[in-house]
């Protein structure tokens, strides 16, 4: 191999599309923009979802739903992920220093999710009631979140 003779791959490379250059290049007259229309002009140009004036689709459709932006601060953590972690008092700042639940979050649920065998005490972390059943079989306990509804 020489370096004179190195080339690129094979497809890698091709030319510029050069424009209304003559009916032979296929590419004349029009230069690949079709007959009249906005499209067809210098400096034509609609914004997305435009529909010539027709009402737009999104506007068209009803809208629906609601998504809190409460949401991000609130975290869930399964008895599986309890029963990995190995701590025998679990708060949130367990679970943040874990990586379970991310640093934004503020209140953590605990669901039934899994198996717990070990005896776990919850602090300042709510649980759901199958959840609660589970840690309190398996000998631990759930104290309650001062300030939130039990």
């Amino acid at each position: 191999m020489e370096i004179n003779t190195i080339k690129p791959a094979v497809g890698s490379k091709h030319a510029k599309r050069r424009v209304g250059r003559g009916i032979g290049s296929g590419l004349g007259k029009t230069a690949g923009r079709g007959h009249k229309g906005q499209s067809s002009r210098a400096g034509g140009y609609h914004k997305v979802g435009f529909e010539g004036g027709q009402m737009p689709l999104q506007r068209r459709l009803p809208k629906r739903g609601f998504k809190s932006a409460q949401l991000k601060y609130n975290g869930e953590v399964t008895l599986s992920d309890l029963e990995r972690l190995g701590a025998d008092e679990v708060d949130l700042l367990t679970l943040k220093a874990a990586g379970l639940v991310r640093q934004l979050i503020k209140t953590v649920k605990v669901i039934k999710s899994g198996e717990l065998t070990r005896k776990v005490l919850l602090k300042g972390v709510l649980a759901t009631a199958g959840a609660k059943a589970a840690i309190e079989a398996a000998g631990g306990s759930v104290q309650p979140v001062p300030g939130a509804a039990a």
